[in-house]
């Protein structure tokens, strides 16, 4: 059984409805903190119990039966994070799990500046240490980010971002049909190579890309790093978020996130989602 955890996130649903195309339901298990939204699971023959990374004895039935386990990372920063990584990798250990597949990130180092990063790394220390065959999936930055970063500038006519480095935007829907495969054709051992989308482009592309879909021209504006992080808790962003995308920005400057390569793409069967696709969903206007 392939049990997936974090199955009413985006992601962990995602992965569960590709694997449903690929293998009887009665081989996918989910671990959610609340069965009843996943009711709908059940009631399509998949395995559904409740799983608490902060309660680890919810994991153990929760993983009973597993050949893989997924653990998809907690929505989490710091101390908590790496708690409840280290209580479901050791769970699905404990539970007798053939494989552990953590969901990382591209850039994952101890030394990065991106906040969500030396997490990351810290949960693949774990695993290394747990004596089980493991795999952790470098995914790319997710792509739902570059909306975000463009904020008003499709009617402003001006991105003001902090200095930039190339990063290969990726979309969670892409993630979710690689990831589902992987675990049906079998992962590979260790860090996987870069899952992301076909290019990394900094945000002078993207600015260009946007003024393209939109039929106005959008000026790339450099600020520094302390005015953005000003900007961003003036309008209301909490000041853990807003440290969180200034150390995005830094993280970016020196290439964390600009690998990519095209497993991803040999995983679907077809071309990554592009940012210009991205961003023509996201800023074309409804016909």
């Amino acid at each position: 059984m392939i049990v997936v955890t974090g199955a009413n996130g985006v992601l962990g649903r995602g992965v569960v409805e590709h694997l449903l195309g690929l293998v009887p339901a009665d081989r996918i298990g989910v671990s959610v903190r609340d069965p009843d939204a996943a009711a709908d699971l059940a009631e399509r023959g998949v395995r559904v119990r409740r799983g608490d990374f902060t309660e680890p004895a919810t994991l153990v039935e929760a993983f009973a039966g597993a050949e893989q386990v997924l653990v998809v990372s907690a929505n989490a920063l710091g101390e908590a994070a790496r708690a409840q990584h280290r209580t479901a990798i050791e769970g699905a250990a404990a539970a007798g799990a053939g494989r552990i597949v953590y969901t990382s990130h591209q850039g994952a180092r101890p030394d990065s500046p991106f906040a969500a990063a030396p997490d990351h790394a810290a949960a693949e220390e774990v695993l290394a240490s747990t004596g089980v065959p493991w795999t952790s999936l470098r995914n790319g930055f997710y792509a739902s980010t570059v909306p975000m970063l463009l904020g008003d500038a499709a009617s402003s006519g001006d991105l003001r971002l902090p200095a930039d480095g190339p990063v290969a935007w990726t979309t969670r829907e892409d993630l979710a049909g690689a990831i589902a495969r992987l675990l049906v054709d079998g992962p590979p051992d260790g860090p996987t190579g870069p899952l992301t989308g076909p290019a990394a482009v900094d945000m002078a592309t993207v600015a260009e890309i946007a003024g393209e879909v939109t039929g106005r021209p959008i000026r790339r504006i450099v600020v520094d790093d302390d005015e953005y992080r000003t900007t961003l808790t003036g309008h209301g962003v909490p000041a853990e978020a807003a440290d969180m995308l200034v150390g995005m920005f830094a993280a970016s400057r020196r290439g964390d996130f600009a690998p990519s390569g095209p497993m991803l793409a040999d995983l679907l069967g077809r071309p990554a989602t592009s940012v210009r696709e991205v961003l023509g969903a996201a800023l074309s206007p409804t016909r």
